[in-house]
Formats: structure tokens, sequence, C-alpha cells
């Protein structure tokens, strides 16, 4: 693993959220990727073993920051994001 290997901010259950997640960071500046084990959505049911949301490394403090801002916002809502620590 190099240096400039991007890092996952969040792990999630389907493309769609981590799409959403993904959005969110870009919203906010940041250069973020989707990442899926899932022969390129060929294979969906592959993604029960996750979803990534990929920053650069330079990125992951702030990511972490708007994620962890948009779950307490959340909270109310009865809906939640799982972070990678």
């Amino acid at each position: 693993m190099t240096e400039d290997a991007p890092v996952a901010v969040a792990v999630v259950t389907s493309q769609f959220e981590a799409e959403l997640i993904a959005g969110l960071l870009q919203s906010n500046g940041l250069d973020a990727a989707v990442s899926a084990d899932d022969a390129g959505g060929q294979e969906p049911q592959l993604q029960l073993q996750g979803v990534r949301v990929l920053v650069s490394p330079a990125d992951v403090v702030t990511a972490r920051q708007i994620l962890a801002d948009a779950q307490a916002e959340q909270l109310d809502n009865g809906e939640t994001i799982h972070h990678e620590r």
C-alpha cells in the first residue's frame, strides 16, 4: 500500500448509499470514489461484503468530520452512516 492509496471512510451495504455519501463529500469539495467487489455491477449480491467510499489520505480527517456531522443531523430521522475507523 502506498502513501497515496485511497482510504475507506465509509463502508455501506449498497451502491446507492455509497454514491450518496460520495456525493456529500464531493459537494464539500473532496474527491471521493466508490469501490465495490461486485463484478462491475453484474453481481450486486456481492455488495453484501460492503461498498466502500474512498478519499485521498490527505482528506481523511475532513471526510470523517463531514460524515460525523451528517450522521448527527440524521439521527433525528432514524438513519445512520457507518464509518471506517
